[in-house]
């Protein structure tokens, strides 16, 4: 008997799938009583869809890919170990996987269809062991042999303009990132904690992609520094990558105060180290990622009793000083308070990201809406005013007489970001963003392209999918050709033809001159039979799939090292333990391959005519590992029924 649905968060216990229900041996309509004696009118074929996680993964990674090669059923050619086969294939897509395996808050496991048994594949847990694994092994990149003899300015090195110039390099395009900071990496920098994101990690994926021959010019700003005229002059095509690194500020009166700040200054003084302690009550607005590292970081830098007016918090925010380090050993706890529109459930910031705010003793206030800083007679803020909202309203409404002051000697906004445009306004959309066409071109200006941030703020994941597509366009843009409309399901797709050169099994050139025809060809090998790619425009959901196949198995999770409150202050170690090697393997072994065969052989025992048959080893590969001798089939879809992954269709016969 099927147990209840799970609740977010929570693991189904016991049996969990029917595959058949009380009534399902009565037919609900003729048309599906498509048996007439001991044949029907279809046969099976081989039907490839993109699996719902890489669908929800903005940067289209091939999860299901290597998944399936860390659990050891895709096999990696001569000289190449698991790891580093697993790392290529997740690479070709997004060339940080221990970022990302660490801090990316992962759609992918929120579409993946083990959902619908016990509980999600732990994706990030995977792509985590095979990120480190290449550090480790000090795997590098390589550029393309030829050279396009083109050149890219790059205006920003964060995930967005890294990515792109890993991707220009692997096409043969020269490429120039031009940064403002000191360092590489934009918001994996100077936004996210060395906590979340050990800035060993980051270099170490940052150095791979310069070590591609990407030049670079740090402390450089575009538009002051350096013109868009001479960029011009000097490079075949601009791409704005520059993010969105500028605060936006409370709208409210009185939030010109100067110990009212932004989420992003806040936390790039922090990054910078110039920021060592906060203030003893803090109110931060916001609920979204942004928002929830910033109380994080406050709780565990503490205040301190006596501070010089210079060193105020807000003062080395802004860039006037720094705070001493002397002084900043003795601290105590700061109060922080959160606040947010919306309720917690509901509040934009990865939920595990909430829960470990709360464990580190931040109070959060949800469903508040911000009206009036409230201020001294210098014009610092002493109280943020707010009210209950409306959870009725569509549009935030307060409701009246619910009014009330929370204390505070610092606010943060992090309600937003804009992008840095001074001196680019020919660019400027007014709103601190850049437009762009549906190819990541800007309107109106031929050669200009953008991505990132500086397009639409969202995931470190969006940015870096956004820069493989906006590369795919100026590579076209470079040779002169017409751009293509893009797939459907937009992603990294799996390319069995790739895999059957890669494993020296491709069709025999078909020429037709020699042919004379096309008749007799399904008996040659000159095509792929049988199979079907719909991957660039089907997903394949979870009642495609046999689930029946698959036992109960809990999530092998990561240990994470949550601080409690009373632990918090002073505490910057990394909070997220990798899985150990066996149980990463095992936790790709959870995968359920959907749409495309995991080698299972459900369909080769159960077929009652012997007509399914397994591919003698000297031909198979992946997506090749069976093949239907249609002479004995008798169309049962007894195959069909008992495949696990949904790969097996019975479309063989349709018109």
């Amino acid at each position: 008997m099927a147990t209840p649905a799970n609740k977010p968060g929570e693991a189904r216990e016991g049996f969990t799938h029917r595959r058949f229900k009380d009534g399902d041996n009565n037919w609900r309509s003729i048309q599906e009583r498509i048996f007439t004696a001991d044949e029907s009118d279809k046969c099976p074929t081989y039907v490839h869809k993109t699996p719902p996680c890489q669908a929800s993964c903005p940067s289209g990674e091939d999860i299901r890919g290597w998944l399936n090669v860390v659990r050891g059923v895709e096999k990696p050619g001569k000289g190449m170990t698991m790891p580093e086969y697993a790392f290529r294939r997740l690479t070709d897509a997004n060339p940080f996987p221990s970022v990302m395996g660490r801090v990316c808050p992962a759609p992918c496991e929120k579409g993946c269809n083990r959902n619908s048994l016990e509980d999600h594949v732990g994706i990030n847990s995977v792509e985590q062991f095979i990120g480190d694994s290449a550090l480790k092994n000090k795997l590098s990149f390589t550029a393309a042999e030829h050279s396009s003899g083109k050149k890219v300015a790059i205006i920003g090195g964060g995930p967005a303009g890294l990515a792109a110039a890993y991707q220009l390099r692997r096409r043969g395009h020269a490429c120039t990132i031009f940064e403002k900071y000191p360092e590489l990496g934009g918001m994996m920098r100077y936004g996210i904690p060395g906590y979340r994101m050990p800035r060993d990690v980051l270099d170490g994926e940052i150095n791979r992609i310069v070590g591609m021959g990407v030049e670079v010019r740090t402390n450089v700003r575009v538009g002051t520094d350096v013109t868009l005229e001479r960029l011009e002059k000097e490079f075949d095509a601009i791409l704005f990558a520059l993010g969105a690194q500028s605060g936006r500020p409370l709208p409210v009166p009185g939030a010109n105060a100067p110990n009212c700040v932004s989420g992003v200054a806040f936390l790039e003084a922090f990054n910078e180290g110039r920021l060592r302690y906060v203030s003893k009550k803090i109110v931060v607005v916001g609920g979204g990622d942004t928002s929830i590292d910033v109380v994080s970081v406050a709780r565990r830098l503490g205040y301190i009793k006596a501070v010089k007016d210079e060193e105020l918090p807000e003062y080395v925010v802004l860039g006037h000083t720094a705070q001493d380090v002397a002084t900043a050993a003795a601290r105590d706890g700061a109060d922080v308070t959160l606040t947010s529109l919306l309720p917690v459930d509901k509040m934009n910031a990865a939920k595990h990201e909430v829960d470990d705010a709360l464990h580190e003793g931040v109070k959060i206030l949800a469903s508040l809406k911000p009206l009036e800083v409230v201020l001294d007679s210098s014009g610092r803020a002493t109280a943020l005013r707010v009210a209950k909202v409306d959870p009725a309203s569509k549009d935030f409404a307060t409701i009246a007489g619910t009014e009330f002051d929370i204390p505070c000697d610092l606010i943060v906004s992090a309600i937003g970001q804009g992008g840095d445009l001074k001196g680019l306004d020919s660019v400027n959309n007014g709103k601190g963003l850049i437009n762009t066409d549906r190819f990541y071109q800007v309107p109106n200006k031929p050669g200009y392209f953008a991505c990132g941030d500086i397009v639409r703020p969202h995931l470190l994941t969006t940015a870096i999918g956004q820069a493989a597509a906006t590369v795919d366009t100026i590579d076209n843009y470079l040779a002169g050709k017409e751009l293509a409309k893009r797939p459907k399901v937009d992603v990294h797709h799996f390319n069995l033809l790739s895999k059957l050169k890669e494993t020296g099994l491709q069709p025999d050139e078909f020429k037709i001159e020699l042919r004379g025809d096309l008749r007799g060809t399904s008996e040659l090998n000159y095509a792929i039979h049988n199979y079907e790619d719909r991957s660039a425009s089907e997903v394949i959901q979870a009642d495609e799939l046999f689930l029946g196949h698959f036992p109960f198995e809990l999530r092998n999770k990561r240990e994470e090292k949550v601080p409690s409150a009373n632990e918090v202050l002073g505490h910057f170690a990394e909070r997220v333990v990798p899985l150990p090697d066996d149980k990463a393997v095992s936790e790709a072994k959870r995968c359920m391959s959907c749409g495309l065969c995991f080698e299972c052989d459900n369909c080769v025992i159960y077929c009652p005519q012997t007509a399914v048959k397994r591919t003698p080893k000297a031909k198979a590969t992946t997506g090749r590992y069976v093949y239907t001798d249609y002479d004995l089939c008798v169309g049962c879809h007894i195959c069909a029924d008992v495949c696990p992954t949904g790969y097996i269709k019975m479309g063989m016969g349709d018109h």
